[in-house]
Order: C-alpha cells, then structure tokens, then sequence
C-alpha cells in the first residue's frame, strides 16, 4: 500500500471538494422549446432545382427564452428527413430563410423540416 504525504492529501482533497463545486447545479432561467408553424412551402407549391425559394415561418408565438435559437432547415422526401441541408446557421426568430433547391429527384412527397429547438415539418410539395 502507498503513504501518501500530507501535501497529496490536501492537494487530492481540494480537487475533490472543486469537482463537487462545479458539479452542483447552478440557478438557470427557464427555457421554452418553440416549434413555429412552416408556412411556406405548402400543399400545391412546385420548386425547380436551382431555383431560389423563401422558406417562413410564423414567429408570432416565439417564448421570450428559446432553448436553441440557431435554425437549421433539412429536406425531406417520403417522411423521411435527408441528410440534404437547405439552410444552417441562421436566427430562427426571423420568420424566413432563403434556399436554392438542390439537384433532387421528381416527386411530389417533398417537405422542409425547420429545426431550432424542435423540428416542424412543411406541408407536401413538388420538386
């Protein structure tokens, strides 16, 4: 068995104290998730590839502390969301982000899926 001098077991109890510090929970204000409604595009909508298109969605119901206000748009084909990325990296609280439509198969089972703090799904629409 190892003896450990006096300065290890103060430096070995001080870490320990400082890690149950860090570990305790600290006061944090309350978060709300906001999953706004996708607006555009909706039922009947036909986008080109190549084009250019405006995504909105309704922020008129966004909490004043939203967990993630960072958005991400993905598309989605037959239910499914694809690894195909429309649109990072912008504040989902604008109500709109404009997109360029991807080289895409024919279908008329597309949607958005709008993600911040939760994810909403547009309605089915034609690439």
């Amino acid at each position: 068995m190892k003896n450990f001098t006096f300065t290890q077991l103060v430096l070995f109890t001080l870490v320990w104290v400082f890690s149950l510090a860090n570990a305790s929970p600290t006061a944090q204000h309350p978060r709300d998730v906001f999953t706004p409604q996708v607006l555009y595009p909706h039922g009947g909508i036909v986008w080109f590839v190549g084009q250019h298109y405006n995504i909105t969605w309704d922020t008129s119901k966004a909490p004043v502390n939203i967990t993630n206000k960072i958005g991400r748009i993905l598309l989605r084909k037959g239910g499914l969301t694809t690894p195909l990325i429309l649109a990072d990296g912008f504040s989902i609280l604008l109500g709109r982000t404009e997109v360029t439509v991807p080289w895409v198969l024919d279908g008329d089972d597309y949607q958005v899926n709008l993600f911040g703090d939760s994810g909403d799904f547009s309605d089915f629409f034609t690439i």
